[in-house]
């Protein structure tokens, strides 16, 4: 039961949160922070509450991927889980295309010539 409340106020939380590390932790903080969670609750040390305990794991093995992966990391901290999903980020007018460093939209206008092929 204190599991399956856990897993629900986590899905709530940040990557940060959840892992238990400040906003600036660095790679060694969030390597020993998983780890100890990893140990608590993985699901085969939580044979009485299996699902939840392969939920909250599952959630936190993917706040550590971000976490640790500069550019997914600085998406995150950016635009949040939105921005993860590679959808453009609300109040963005993005219409899905890459901008490029000076902000200008990339957008395929059809092929030089006007035909495809010929």
């Amino acid at each position: 039961r204190q599991l399956k409340s856990a897993v629900a106020a986590a899905s709530a939380k940040s990557y940060y949160d959840l892992l238990g590390v400040p906003k600036d932790a660095d790679e060694r903080q969030l390597k020993s922070a998983y780890r100890k969670l990893a140990k608590k609750y993985h699901p085969d040390k939580n044979q009485d509450n299996r699902d939840a305990a392969e939920a909250k794991f599952q959630e936190m093995a993917h706040a550590y991927e971000v976490l640790m992966d500069p550019e997914k990391r600085q998406i995150y901290d950016h635009y949040g889980e939105e921005g993860l999903k590679g959808a453009p980020p609300p109040g963005s007018g993005g219409n899905g295309f890459p901008r490029g460093a000076s902000g200008q939209r990339f957008e395929f206008n059809g092929f030089p010539g006007g035909s495809f092929g010929g």
